[in-house]
């Protein structure tokens, strides 16, 4: 039965042009001489690839809501991050310049705004009804994937966006990165310690693949625990992903010289650059 599983990889064509298509951008934009950041671009493709096209995809879609959970925070979390580490920074400053990408950029781009785009992106496609409704309607699944690819560079951007034009000073980065992980973590609560099953589409999966018996007697997932798990996965493992974010941003902080050449001084940890405009 695990070899069912691990033969259901899935080619959908959208995703592949579409990741094909974004490496051909990069490697335009950077005339094939991609910088050593482009690893974290790479990076990102993958935790994208292993969301909606490794048999995590079938087996969220079908049989496990703590698959699908995995597979939201790799959409949301993991890849958005990713991507933006890895993106070059001169053409992206080049095209953020110019004045509808400016403009777009300068409402999204605000730390207020992006906050509550991420968060409640998260929050919304997990009401029960419209959750699923993703899973009866492939148009509506594919359209919350894109939500939250969008969603999470938007909230990320100003963390790690290369041209981010509101960025945050190491305080409020912390700040920022510490409400997210308290609004993500209350979710997976939410979700470990119901004492009824939420989603009922993972009671009595259609089975295409005939590994409901591994699922439910050999591991021993029935619904209710696997409920359990993905909420687990959304509390713990989000909140690992975040402080992982709090601590890169400690790093760039202690790393970043003063004026004077020296590294920054733990007052700088609350001061604004003044090489860009900071939210204080």
């Amino acid at each position: 039965m695990m070899s069912r599983i691990l033969s259901t990889w899935s080619w959908y064509p959208s995703v592949i042009v579409g990741i094909l298509g974004l490496l051909v951008l990069y490697l335009a934009a950077t005339r094939l001489r991609p910088p050593p950041r482009f690893i974290w671009f790479v990076l990102g493709m993958l935790a994208i690839v292993l969301a909606l096209l490794s048999p995590l995809d079938i087996l969220s879609d079908e049989y496990l809501f703590s698959a699908h959970m995995i597979q939201h925070l790799l959409l949301a979390l993991v890849a958005p991050p990713l991507l933006l580490v890895g993106l070059p920074e001169a053409p992206v400053r080049q095209l953020v310049t110019r004045q509808i990408p400016r403009h777009i950029e300068g409402w999204l781009g605000s730390p207020l705004v992006a906050w509550i785009i991420g968060i409640g992106t998260l929050w919304i496609w997990h009401i029960p009804a419209l959750y699923s409704g993703t899973l009866a309607d492939e148009r509506l699944h594919i359209a919350e994937h894109l939500s939250f690819l969008v969603s999470g560079i938007i909230f990320w951007w100003p963390l790690f966006g290369p041209a981010a034009s509101q960025t945050l000073n190491t305080f409020f980065a912390l700040v920022y990165l510490f409400t997210a992980a308290l609004a993500n973590s209350l979710l997976g609560i939410i979700f470990t310690f119901a004492p009824n099953l939420i989603y009922m589409d993972y009671r009595t999966p259609v089975d295409s693949l005939r590994i409901l018996p591994l699922l439910r007697e050999r591991w021993g997932l029935s619904p209710l625990l696997d409920q359990q798990l993905g909420g687990l996965f959304m509390w713990v493992g989000g909140g690992l992903i975040f402080l992982a974010a709090m601590l890169a941003m400690l790093v760039r902080w202690y790393g970043a010289p003063l004026s004077g050449g020296s590294k920054a001084e733990p007052s700088a940890l609350f001061k604004p650059s003044t090489s860009t405009r900071r939210m204080t």
